[in-house]
């Protein structure tokens, strides 16, 4: 692909600044961590220049290689780029908040009720949408990513081992392997030594193991150490979150139900903001106010140890060829997995010709007026509640 001019970034953003925009995506980023990257992509590459579409690539390769939630760990790194420490905190917090705070309102009524609240005419109309923003995105980072034809078809495979189920952590790893061997090919005909040829990371293999679970009788204790082991460990989309939330809440400790479970995994879903907040219903539905907090610290407190780990050694890394051209790999894997999730959320959301309208009106705004999506979320969900009165 022909070379683009730099963009220029912009150097120095207010702590501010970084906690205003963060607060408003996190109460506007419905869809998912697909939809979440879509938008910070807009936001903080095309629209504010607060990051080369470089960098955020690294960053986006660097959360799906860690376990968590990746969108949240991909606000903390920004914000980690733009604040140094206090902006990792900030960014991560702001982005959480307003879908936390949300979230215990919902499971507060749903405790009264018993029922969750009817949202399905609002989602109706903001899955299309939000499945335009994926697209928009997905086209102007794969631009970035594809440096050569290689790459491509790395990122060919990797989408059609992800659609033929291969686990996402595999498919990285398989990504990072091809896209390092013609390096590896030339550092072996210069015959140079060995440990010349990959960079060496002790320090994040250490990291990756530094949260533990130690069993304990309090109940907000073990509430906080459940959370913070799944975080700790999980890789892959919701569904593998629900797979972990059943095996250590219903069948383990019998706090949930399977019909709670199900309905905290779907306010997660529905609400805008991180997955994540799943812990936050869930929290209240076991122990109240103080057990949502909990909670939510234990699902979340791990991606920022792990982003504080991992983004000291990005730089680095970018610097040996080596590990750059593996880090270059993940970056397209990456891309290739959240293509065939918008693929497969598509499906789900574009249903008849209504929705196929606003799609393609939604990516008409976005590609050719490059219109904020937050004015499009806000249009389509008066839309669907309008028309499922």
């Amino acid at each position: 692909m022909a070379a683009r001019p730099p963009v220029q970034v912009r150097s120095r953003v207010s702590l501010r600044e970084v906690a205003q925009v963060f607060l408003r995506l996190g109460t506007i980023a419905f869809g998912g961590p697909a939809a979440h990257i879509a938008m910070m992509e807009q936001e903080f590459v095309s629209r504010r220049r607060w990051i080369s579409r470089e960098d955020f690539l690294d960053r986006l390769g660097a959360a799906n290689l860690i376990p968590g939630p990746s969108s949240t760990e991909l606000a903390i790194f920004i914000g980690y780029e733009k604040c140094g420490w206090p902006g990792l905190l900030v960014a991560g917090t702001c982005f959480i908040l307003p879908a936390g705070i949300l979230v215990a309102l919902i499971a507060a009524a749903y405790v009264r009720y018993g029922a969750l609240p009817q949202v399905n005419g609002i989602l109706y109309a903001l899955k299309p949408v939000v499945i335009a923003i994926i697209v928009q995105a997905f086209w102007k980072l794969a631009r970035s990513a594809l440096k050569s034809k290689w790459l491509g078809a790395i990122g060919a495979l990797s989408a059609t081992l992800y659609a033929m189920r291969m686990h996402g952590v595999l498919i990285l790893a398989i990504a990072a392997a091809l896209a390092a061997a013609p390096a590896v090919f030339r550092k072996l005909k210069s015959a140079q030594p060995a440990s010349a040829l990959f960079f060496d990371l002790p320090a994040l293999a250490k990291a990756l193991v530094a949260v533990t679970v130690v069993a304990v009788p309090v109940n907000l204790w073990r509430l906080f150490l459940v959370f913070a082991k799944i975080s700790a460990v999980l890789f892959g989309s919701g569904y593998v979150l629900l797979a972990f939330l059943r095996a250590d809440l219903v069948t383990r400790l019998h706090w949930l139900t399977e019909r709670q479970l199900l309905d905290a995994v779907a306010v997660g879903q529905v609400t805008p903001g991180p997955v994540f907040t799943t812990a936050t219903f869930i929290g209240y539905l076991i122990a109240g106010s103080r057990g949502a907090i909990v909670a939510t610290i234990g699902a979340f407190a791990p991606a920022f140890i792990f982003v504080a780990v991992s983004g000291l050694l990005i730089p680095r890394i970018r610097k040996s060829q080596m590990a750059g051209a593996m880090l270059d790999g993940v970056v397209v894997g990456s891309l290739a997995l959240m293509g065939v999730v918008a693929w497969q959320l598509g499906r789900a959301a574009i249903v008849d010709w209504p929705t196929a309208i606003i799609a393609v009106v939604s990516s008409g705004f976005l590609l050719r007026f490059q219109v904020n999506s937050a004015w499009l979320i806000v249009a389509a969900g008066v839309f669907g509640w309008l028309h499922s009165r």
